[in-house]
């Protein structure tokens, strides 16, 4: 497999962020064109710059941040764990964002006066909180046993995907559509106030994951070969789910399930810039990024005026890299 250099990877990767960019702030319902850069100045007319300022720029902006950190969580949780298929969701943020968004939509409602802050608070509360129990139940004696962490989180997932089906049968038709849509993942709800209250979460996450590339690279080789090489691997390990739990949790209280972003990215960039963290964590950032932005932009252009979930279309990308990835792994253990 050809391995790509930083120096050319990375720009690359640049490259492409900014020309999906570009493609998201010009394409949609309203095709700016020309209008994209006289709104920027200022001198554009009203639709226009109501257009790009107060819908689709925050859009844009919260899938470059989303997208930057599912795939470096997803990066940093396959470290963990030493396994390619390993995805955010494993230690049931997603679950717990789930559950939490149900009882929103089907016990409490998004119509009143704090709808529209409840519903992202109470889904990153319930994700912070399962993650927070599985992480408990896999600490012993002051250590994260990952195998038990994986356990407990598919346990505790199932447990949580159960109350979940509970809570949608007794829900009435306007909540049970608003909380299945909000389950495969939309971006219509993003404006500038939950930028400014989630972007620098993401931001900072994004940007601090890359600076634990040394201890990643380390565990790679095994705890007790991390150990002997100077890295306190419970602490490396509780800091770094941590972080992945942040901005997994951020994320989908914001958008809803993505799924996929954080699997498909990062193995992906490993077949091209190898498995050394210092240079896959930022690639995965660019790459997740660029991906979930034109993911979006084809849910909202595709078949407009209606508007297809983005987590849909990452799921129909990334289940069959999934399969791919089983069989490769499946030919390469020797298997049949």
């Amino acid at each position: 497999m050809l391995r790509l250099p930083a120096a050319l990877l990375l720009p690359a990767l640049v490259v492409l962020l900014t020309a999906a960019v570009a493609l998201a702030l010009t394409l949609g319902t309203v095709s700016l064109g020309p209008a994209l850069w006289q709104a920027l100045a200022g001198r554009g007319d009203d639709v226009a710059a109501t257009a790009l300022l107060e819908l689709r720029l925050p859009r844009v902006l919260l899938a470059v941040l989303i997208g930057a950190a599912l795939a470096e969580s997803g990066a940093t949780m396959q470290a963990l764990f030493r396994n390619p298929l390993a995805e955010p969701g494993l230690v049931g943020v997603s679950a717990g964002s789930a559950l939490a968004a149900a009882i929103v939509y089907t016990r409490i409602g998004v119509d009143n006066p704090a709808g529209p802050w409840l519903l992202p608070l109470a889904a990153f509360a319930g994700g912070l909180a399962t993650a927070a129990l599985v992480i408990r139940l896999a600490s012993t004696d002051g250590q994260t046993r990952l195998v038990t962490l994986l356990l407990a989180g598919t346990a505790v997932n199932a447990f949580v995907a159960a109350i979940v089906g509970l809570l949608a049968t007794r829900a009435d038709d306007p909540g049970l559509r608003g909380f299945t849509l909000w389950m495969y993942g939309n971006l219509g709800r993003a404006g500038w106030p939950e930028i400014a209250i989630a972007g620098p979460v993401l931001l900072l996450i994004a940007l601090w994951l890359p600076r634990e590339a040394r201890g990643l690279d380390a565990l790679l080789l095994g705890e007790a070969e991390a150990r002997h090489l100077g890295i306190d691997v419970e602490r490396l390990k509780r800091r770094t789910l941590l972080l992945a739990v942040l901005a997994t949790a951020a994320a989908v209280s914001l958008a809803g399930i993505i799924g996929f972003v954080g699997l498909i990215v990062p193995h992906a960039l490993r077949l091209v810039a190898g498995p050394g963290h210092r240079l896959l964590l930022p690639a995965s950032a660019l790459l997740g990024a660029s991906l979930l932005t034109l993911a979006d932009l084809a849910a909202r252009t595709v078949a407009s005026p209606a508007e297809w979930p983005v987590g849909a279309l990452t799921s129909a990308l990334g289940a069959p890299f999934f399969l791919a990835l089983l069989l490769r792994l499946r030919d390469r253990a020797g298997l049949t």
